[in-house]
């Protein structure tokens, strides 16, 4: 397990013949690099990017990925991780533990995997509740990547005659007149060119289970497993996008549920890098590559 030095954090690098992860030990958890072995890291790469929370210091962003738990409340939400992580061996990959949160009583965790030398990685967030008392949240996975790109966010296209088959969750500060937003019949286009100060965000129930991201002829995907059954977190969200003009993040939410003392909950996403990738310009772009590259 040798060390490398990622923008001043210690990290453990996972690969196999086609891609790269580096694993933060220093922080976290966290997965601060995502890339093919002879490629670029297309995780956002915010080493000074922070946010304070009230009574407990300073959150930093660092980029890349991470595990949250919803709801978002600033105290809680943002509570700083920037301890060193336990990591260990496990098949196929490494396991990332923090310290448990005293103000929160829970303990976050990553297992990521490699399982061939494909481009595809599966990464288990975890969460366990070591406190006295239930705790009702859910695993939130946030995915960071850097500007300059564009993402597609899959909508519903059950066929239910009359009856209305999307909703959309939108933020106080999210502008639909923004022009960097195209809504489609059966996707969103969201291309990452936000001005100074500006934001957007939007929340989805999301059937389709995937999310991606082109940027410089690479396309990254995200998949999770949508519950129909059970509720969300965010007027029903299972997937949410976020941007400005720093980063883009693809968000992905287990069901709302009840931790008990000494339980824990998971939530998997599974990821996918694809090489030589046109950038989708509009719907029709996008149908096709969906259908070249089988994303449902």
């Amino acid at each position: 397990m040798d060390a490398v030095n990622f923008f001043g954090q210690e990290c453990v690098s996972l690969e196999n013949k086609t891609i790269q992860v580096l694993i933060s030990r220093s922080v976290g958890p966290r997965i601060l690099s995502l890339k093919f072995t002879d490629g670029e890291n297309i995780f956002a790469e915010l080493p000074d990017f922070v946010v304070e929370c009230p009574g407990s210091g300073t959150f930093h962003s660092y980029g890349g990925h991470r595990l949250w738990h919803a709801p978002e409340e600033l105290s809680r939400t943002f509570l700083p991780d920037d301890s060193p992580v336990d990591i260990c061996s496990i098949e196929n990959g490494y396991r990332a533990t923090q310290n448990v949160e005293a103000k929160t009583g829970l303990q976050k965790s990553l297992e990521i995997r490699l399982h061939d030398d494909s481009p595809r990685v599966v990464i288990t967030h975890r969460l366990s509740n070591h406190g006295l008392w239930p705790v009702t949240t859910a695993p939130w996975a946030i995915t960071q990547l850097k500007i300059g790109g564009v993402a597609i966010l899959p909508l519903s296209c059950a066929d239910t005659k009359q009856l209305p088959n999307r909703t959309l969750t939108l933020w106080p500060y999210t502008d639909l007149s923004n022009p960097n937003v195209s809504f489609g019949k059966q996707h969103i286009r969201v291309r990452v060119d936000m001005k100074e100060n500006e934001a957007f965000k939007v929340g989805f129930p999301n059937p389709r289970g995937w999310l991606a991201y082109w940027l410089n002829g690479t396309l990254f995907v995200k998949r999770a497993t949508y519950e129909a059954q059970s509720n969300y977190f965010d007027f029903g969200s299972s997937s949410e996008c976020y941007c400005n003009d720093e980063f883009l993040e693809l968000e992905t939410l287990a069901p709302i549920s009840t931790i008990q003392p000494e339980e824990s909950v998971t939530h998997v996403e599974t990821w996918q890098l694809f090489k030589n990738i046109d950038c989708p310009r509009d719907e029709k772009d996008i149908q096709m590559l969906v259908q070249k590259l089988v994303l449902e």
